[in-house]
C-alpha cells in the first residue's frame, strides 16, 4: 500500500487570509479646503476552496501539501481605493469527497459534482473605510473598520468512491473477476484473500447503449465494522452506491449464512445502507449441475432475508448469465 497511488484519507490544515483594514484617509487638494473623508475600504481575505474535478480518483495530490494557506486581502488608501482581495487557494479534489471538522468530526463540506465549488474557510472581510461613517454631525472621521480576521483548522478530507453499482462480497468471491470480464478495467485477480486493496471503477456497456459505473469494493469479513480485516477503510466507499450487489461464491457452505454476516456488516457500520436495493449473484456456477442449481434455489428461496432479492447463477469463467445479470442491475437502477 505505501506505493499506491490510491489516497482515499488526508488530513489537511486550512487556513484563510485576514480581510484587509479600510483606510482613515482625507482628500488633500490643491485649492480645496474641505476635502473631507475618502478611505477606501479594505479587501477581502483569499478563501480556502473545493473543488469538484471529475478527472482525479484520489486524493494523492493533497497528501504531500496538507497545510494550505490563502493570502491575507490588502487595505484600503485614499480617493475611496479598495484594496485587493486575497489569492483564493482551489483545490481540486474527487467526486466523492466529504470534508470533516478533524476534531468534531462533524461533516462541513460535500462534493458530488464536477466544477462544484464549496468553500472550506471563509476569507475574512475587508473594514470599512472612514469614507462610509461621514455624517452631518460628524464631517471627518478619523477612524475606519479593521478587517475581519482569518478562519483556520485542521480538516480530514475522505473520498467515498461514487458509483451505481457496488460489489459486496467476501474476499476471493470474484468480484475482481466479474469487474474485469464486464468493463474495460483490469484489477489485480489472484487467489487469495485481500487480492484487491483499493476500490477499482469500470464502466459497464449494456443493450441500446446504455451505461452504468460498478466499483469493486476490497473483500469485507466478519467484523470489519470494528476494524477486523481491511476494517472500516473501504466501507465508506459502499455509502454512495445506488445499488449493492451481493457476491457469494457457489461452493460457500451456507450461502444464506454468508449474506446475513455481509448484511450485518454493513447494518453496523451505517445502518441506512440496508435502504439500498440489493441483489445476490451466485458466483463460480459453473461448478453446479442442474440438482446442486435447484437445492441452492429453494434454500435461497426459504430465507426471509433474502425475500424479494433479485438473484442470478453466474460465471464470469464462462460467461455463464453475465448478459441475464447485466440486464437485471440496469433494470433495477432504473426501476424508479
Amino acid at each position: 500500500m505505501a506505493s499506491s497511488n490510491f489516497v482515499d484519507y488526508v488530513k489537511i490544515y486550512a487556513r484563510s487570509g485576514n480581510g484587509g483594514p479600510g483606510s482613515s484617509h482625507f482628500r488633500r487638494e490643491k485649492f480645496v479646503e474641505f476635502g473631507g473623508p475618502d478611505g477606501g475600504d479594505g479587501g477581502r481575505g483569499g478563501h480556502v476552496i473545493l473543488r469538484g474535478n471529475s478527472q482525479y480518483w484520489t486524493l494523492i495530490h493533497l497528501k504531500y501539501q496538507r497545510h494550505q494557506m490563502a493570502e491575507n486581502g490588502e487595505g484600503g488608501s485614499g480617493a475611496k481605493s479598495h484594496g485587493r482581495n486575497g489569492k483564493d487557494i482551489v483545490l481540486d479534489v474527487p467526486l466523492g469527497t466529504v470534508a470533516k471538522d478533524a476534531e468534531t468530526g462533524e461533516t462541513v463540506a460535500e462534493v458530488t459534482e464536477d466544477k462544484q465549488e464549496v468553500i472550506l474557510v471563509r476569507g475574512g472581510r475587508g473594514g470599512l473605510g472612514n469614507w462610509h461613517f461621514r455624517t452631518a454631525t460628524n464631517q471627518a472621521p478619523r477612524y475606519s473598520q479593521p478587517g475581519e480576521p482569518m478562519q483556520e483548522g485542521w480538516f480530514i478530507l475522505e473520498l467515498k468512491v461514487l458509483a451505481d453499482v457496488g460489489l459486496v462480497g467476501f474476499p476471493n468471491a470474484g468480484k475482481s473477476t466479474l469487474l474485469s470480464v464486464v468493463s474495460a478495467a483490469k484489477p489485480k485477480i489472484a487467489d487469495y484473500a485481500f487480492t484487491t486493496l483499493e476500490p477499482n471503477l469500470g464502466i459497464v456497456e449494456v443493450r441500446d447503449g446504455h451505461s452504468f459505473v460498478m466499483a469493486d469494493i476490497p473483500g469485507i469479513i466478519e467484523g470489519a465494522h470494528e476494524g477486523k480485516g481491511i476494517g472500516t477503510r473501504f466501507l465508506r466507499h459502499i455509502e454512495r452506491n445506488s445499488v449493492l450487489l451481493f457476491m457469494i461464491p457457489a461452493d460457500t457452505k451456507d450461502i444464506v449464512e454468508e449474506y446475513r454476516i455481509l448484511l450485518n456488516e454493513l447494518k453496523q457500520y451505517n445502518p441506512e445502507m440496508l435502504d439500498k436495493r440489493r441483489l445476490l449473484a451466485i458466483t463460480k456456477s459453473d461448478m453446479l449441475d442442474e440438482e446442486l442449481t435447484d437445492a441452492l434455489t429453494h434454500e435461497i428461496e426459504a430465507a426471509p432475508e433474502l425475500h424479494g432479492i433479485p438473484r442470478q447463477f453466474i460465471s464470469s469463467v464462462t460467461g455463464l448469465h453475465i448478459r441475464e445479470l447485466k440486464d437485471m442491475l440496469w433494470e433495477t437502477l432504473t426501476k424508479d
